[in-house]
């Protein structure tokens, strides 16, 4: 089944690579992007894709960005939540650090929170509305020293169960996609995992392609993905 797809984070890495994967699947795309013309002479730059300005951190384009695809293609029925931002903020933060603690709150969490309110009674409409959320294995465990990113994304996770309990009569399913490290620019700031011993964006892309094929009786509320043993 062809689906109306809006996806936040599609300007790279793991975002990226489920916007290039979807649309090779025939659906129609929404990307909700900072600069959606850096989607020009790519493999996005197509008829089946609305590139529309989008920030995460701002609630009011939610609401625009919804607005948008409903305009497009007459309402959406899938959202799938890449967007976020890491700083390796410890638990004993340092005087003036404050700012980054608010920016992981806001948008690893309440930017989700405010998209997918703006886009629930599209979602509900539908009938089988579809929530894929990029949290990461943080939001299952704190590993090391960093504090402020593995709580946002635990929020994230409580995030998710909230949306699943509040749609599942509906038709909405939810997944909270958790992997550990990926190959992406973020992950290589933080990590000394060799890139090719992490997972690789196209690999979690076709797994959450996957899923849009399911049924509702048969979509997982969460999946681990973990380039490494953990115990």
């Amino acid at each position: 089944m062809s689906r109306i797809v809006l996806i936040t984070g599609a300007s790279r890495g793991i975002g990226r690579a489920v916007a290039e994967q979807l649309l090779a699947g025939g659906h129609r795309l929404c990307l909700g992007l900072r600069d959606p013309a850096g989607l020009k002479g790519s493999p996005l730059d197509s008829e089946r894709v609305l590139p529309v300005t989008y920030d995460a951190s701002r609630p009011e384009q939610a609401r625009d960005l919804v607005d948008a695809v409903t305009s497009w293609a007459g309402g959406v029925d899938t959202l799938i939540h890449c967007a976020g931002i890491l700083h390796r903020t410890p638990l004993l933060f340092e005087d003036g650090q404050e700012a980054e603690l608010e920016d992981l709150w806001r948008v690893n969490v309440m930017g989700p929170w405010w998209l997918t309110r703006a886009a629930w009674p599209q979602l509900r409409s539908s009938g089988h509305g579809r929530i894929q959320v990029l949290v990461s294995m943080s939001g299952k465990r704190v590993k090391g020293r960093m504090a402020g990113y593995p709580v946002s994304k635990c929020g994230l996770m409580a995030l998710c169960q909230s949306m699943r309990n509040e749609g599942f009569d509906h038709g909405i399913r939810v997944t909270a996609i958790c992997p550990s490290w990926v190959n992406t620019a973020m992950a290589q700031s933080v990590s000394s995992v060799a890139p090719e011993s992490m997972t690789q964006p196209q690999d979690l892309a076709r797994l959450m392609g996957n899923l849009l094929e399911l049924p509702d009786a048969a979509v997982p509320f969460e999946i681990a993905v973990n380039c490494a043993l953990e115990t």
